[in-house]
């Protein structure tokens, strides 16, 4: 079957691979379709970042050369002799987060933490297999379009929860790439009255507003914190650095008022100078997500089935698999109109 596989920084490749045996608690997914998530675009053009190309994962026993795609959802096909709750032709969405799984979520979310994707053969592919446990039902609501983005959708919800947000609250989302964008919309969900979006990219602000931003500033232009306290003269309650880079996790901080949080979305590929006494005068408290819990995973499969959360918005592209390289990972680099760019496998609905 078809593959893509990470060999490099720069080296993706689609190539012939064969699917290993499905394991006793694993289900064969027919994969419909697959994100490029921003985690996947850093490996591809600085790592490796997550990739284990030293030593075999922890948790997954793989090593690189990898099938990446860590954002999918499809079909199954075929179940282990132990999986007792999903069976064949069941549309599932894959959870691609790996833990020890010997402490409960509540103590400690990343429990060791692996991705299907990353640390281990993932979804650009024909066919994955997966643990039953990372295999969640799809409400008949929801497309396999629409199960491929309920990963980056719960990276936003979980966002929200570790901002202890509430109704009423002022919000600064800084980077609107596909993260920051269904943080928006993650953000507007929980009763968000002021969203402000900042990036450099014009395209990508329209984008933002598309989805729900009541107010755009380009980072480029003007000052983003004296444009934030313009708007919110003591600071906005909650900023989302989503962009991973020094000035804009200064610059979160800076526009956050007193006593209120800022939340770490982004990877940041290369560490940062920063004095935490940025701090102090202030009491801005600091927190961060990579992930989500299962319990928020499938809250947010609840709430796209219903209708609360809509992530489809975010889709700017759809293209083949042997396109992934050129239409896909080169131009997320290159051009910022692009958000999400979904894989076609099976291509079914």
């Amino acid at each position: 079957m078809k593959a893509a596989v990470w060999y490099g920084k720069k080296d993706l490749r689609v190539e012939e691979r064969e699917l290993k045996p499905l394991k006793d608690h694993e289900v064969k997914v027919r994969v419909g379709w697959a994100g490029i998530c921003g985690s996947d675009l850093h490996e591809y053009e600085e790592g490796p970042v997550f990739m284990p190309s030293e030593a075999k994962d922890e948790l997954t026993g793989e090593q690189t050369p990898l099938t990446m795609g860590h954002e999918f959802a499809g079909v199954v096909e075929e179940v282990g002799s132990e999986v007792k709750n999903i069976k064949a032709g069941d549309r599932v969405a894959i959870n691609p987060t790996l833990t020890h799984g010997n402490k409960p979520e509540i103590v400690d979310i990343y429990d060791g933490f692996s991705f299907i994707g990353l640390h281990g053969d993932g979804g650009f592919t024909t066919y994955a297999n997966v643990p039953e446990a990372n295999a969640y039902l799809l409400p008949e609501s929801m497309t396999l379009q629409d199960g491929a983005l309920v990963e980056p959708m719960a990276v936003a919800v979980q966002a929200v929860k570790e901002a202890d947000m509430q109704f009423g609250d002022t919000v600064a989302v800084f980077g609107a790439g596909p993260i920051g964008l269904v943080t928006i919309l993650a953000a507007k969900a929980a009763g968000a009255t002021r969203i402000i979006a900042l990036d450099l990219s014009e395209k990508r602000l329209e984008k933002a507003k598309e989805l729900g931003a009541t107010d755009i500033i380009n980072s480029g232009d003007t000052d983003p914190v004296v444009a934030i306290r313009k708007l919110e003269k003591d600071g906005v309650d909650v900023a989302f650095e989503v962009a991973g880079v020094e000035p804009t996790f200064k610059q979160a901080i800076d526009a956050t008022k007193a006593r209120g949080t800022m939340v770490i979305v982004s990877i940041f590929a290369k560490s940062i100078d920063w004095n935490p006494m940025q701090l102090t005068g202030s009491g801005v408290k600091v927190t961060s997500t990579i992930a989500y819990s299962p319990t928020t995973f499938q809250q947010t499969v609840d709430l796209m089935g219903t209708g609360q959360l809509n992530p489809r918005g975010i889709i700017t592209d759809k293209i083949q698999l042997d396109d992934i390289v050129d239409k896909g990972f080169e131009a997320l680099s290159n051009d910022k109109s692009q958000a999400k760019i979904l894989v076609e496998l099976s291509g079914e609905k």
